[in-house]
C-alpha cells in the first residue's frame, strides 16, 4: 500500500516547508497523517462491510443513491483529471532538469514527449502498464534514495526557517495530496476477503500510512536542509547549485519513473471509469482523459503547487466528507460484518469534518 501512497505529492512538500517553515511543516504532518490514517480506516471498514468489488463511486451509489454517484463522479473526474495535469507538469520539469545537457528542449516539448508516450502506454491497457509498473515503481524509492544519501552530509540548520505566517496555511492541500491512497484499499480488502487472510486490513492500513509519511518527512526534511530558501517546487532543480547537476538529474531522472507509473495507473483508471461507469467509447475516453489535462497545461495550468493544492484541497473536503457519509450509511446497511470497525463518535467526525472543511477554506483563500 506504500507505493500508491507516495506519488508526485511527495515533490511538493518540500516548498512549501521551505516556504511556511519547519513549526506549520511538523504541525500539518502530525494532525493530517492522524486525519489520512482515520479516513483510510474509514474506507477499510466500509469495503468489509460491502460484498463486491467497488470503488469510491460504487460505494457512493450503493449507500447513498443516485445523488451520491453523481456527486461522487463529480469530485473523481476533477481529482483525476488534476492529478494527471500534476504528472505532466511535473514530468517535463524532471526531463529537462536530468537531459536538458543533451537534449536542450523546453518543458513543455518535454511533457509532449512524455504524453506521446504514455498515450500508447494507456491505449495498450491494464496488460502493458502491470508489466511496467513494477520496474517503474521502483523509480521513486530509488529517487529518495540517492537524494538521502548525497543530501544528507549537505544537510544545514540554519536552511530550516522556523514560521513565516504569509504562508502557514500553504502546505494544507499538498501534504494532504501526499499523504492519501485510498485506491489501493479496496484491492487489499478484497484480498483478504477473497484469501480468509487472517493479516489485519486495519494494521495494514495504519502502518503503511505512517511509513509513507515518515518517508515524506524526510524526503522534504532532507531537500530543505540543504536548499533552504531555495527549494524549488519540483525538488530537484533547487538542489542542483549544491549537489551538482549530475546528482541532481539523476534524482530527477529515477522520478521520471515514479511519475510514469502513477500516470499510467491514474490514466487507464480514469480511461476505464469513463468507459465503465458512463458508457464512453474506448477511443473518445482516451481522448477524454489525455486530452483534457493536455489541453489545461497547455492553456497556462503550469504551476505544480497550486495545482496538487487544490487537488489536495477537493479531495479532503469533499471525498474525505463524502467517505464520512458513506461510512455512516454502511454501519447501518452493511451486508457483511467487517474484521475490523472503527469508533464513530460526534466529537471525532467533528473534529475530522472541521479539519477537512477549515483547512481547505484557510488554504483557499489565504
Amino acid at each position: 500500500m506504500v507505493g500508491p501512497i507516495i506519488g508526485a505529492g511527495i515533490f511538493g512538500i518540500p516548498f512549501v516547508v521551505a516556504k511556511s517553515g519547519v513549526i506549520p511543516g511538523i504541525f500539518y504532518f502530525i494532525v493530517l497523517t492522524f486525519v489520512v490514517v482515520l479516513l483510510h480506516l474509514f474506507f477499510g471498514e466500509i469495503c468489509l462491510r460491502t460484498e463486491g468489488k467497488h470503488r469510491l463511486v460504487g460505494y457512493a451509489q450503493i449507500y447513498l443513491g443516485t445523488w451520491g454517484k453523481l456527486f461522487a463522479s463529480l469530485v473523481l473526474v476533477f481529482v483525476l483529471v488534476g492529478t494527471i495535469l500534476a504528472y505532466l507538469i511535473l514530468a517535463g520539469n524532471f526531463l529537462k532538469i536530468s537531459l536538458s545537457s543533451l537534449l536542450p528542449l523546453s518543458n513543455t516539448v518535454y511533457t509532449l514527449l512524455f504524453v506521446a508516450l504514455g498515450t500508447l502506454f494507456v491505449a495498450k491497457g491494464r496488460q502493458l502498464i502491470a508489466k511496467a509498473e513494477f520496474l517503474l515503481n521502483i523509480g521513486i524509492f530509488a529517487a529518495i534514495g540517492v537524494i538521502a544519501f548525497f543530501a544528507a552530509p549537505a544537510v544545514r540548520l540554519e536552511n530550516f526557517a522556523l514560521f513565516d505566517a504569509s504562508y502557514a496555511f500553504l502546505p494544507f492541500g499538498v501534504i494532504f495530496f501526499a499523504l492519501i491512497g485510498w485506491e489501493a484499499i479496496p484491492e487489499v480488502a478484497s484480498f483478504i476477503k477473497d484469501t480468509n487472510s487472517k493479516v489485519s486490513l486495519a494494521k495494514v492500513i495504519v502502518v503503511a500510512t505512517l511509513v509513507a509519511a515518515v518517508i515524506c518527512f524526510v524526503f522534504a526534511a532532507l531537500v530543505v536542509g540543504v536548499s533552504g530558501f531555495l527549494t524549488s517546487q519540483d525538488a530537484f532543480a533547487g538542489l542542483i547549485p549544491f549537489l551538482g547537476e549530475r546528482i541532481a538529474g539523476l534524482g530527477a531522472l529515477l522520478g521520471v519513473f515514479a511519475i510514469a507509473s502513477s500516470f499510467l495507473v491514474i490514466a487507464n483508471y480514469m480511461k476505464n471509469a469513463l468507459r465503465h461507469d458512463f458508457g464512453v467509447p474506448t477511443p473518445l475516453a482516451i481522448i477524454i482523459t489525455i486530452g483534457i489535462p493536455l489541453f489545461l497545461f497547455l492553456v497556462g495550468f503550469q504551476n505544480f503547487i497550486s495545482v496538487i493544492g487544490i487537488v489536495g484541497i477537493v479531495t479532503g473536503a469533499a471525498e474525505g466528507l463524502l467517505m464520512i457519509a458513506i461510512l455512516k450509511k454502511a454501519k447501518e446497511k452493511g451486508q457483511r460484518k467487517p474484521e475490523f470497525s472503527v469508533p464513530f463518535s460526534r466529537p471525532l467526525i467533528y473534529f475530522i469534518s472541521f479539519i477537512l472543511l477549515g483547512g481547505a477554506l484557510a488554504d483557499l483563500f489565504f
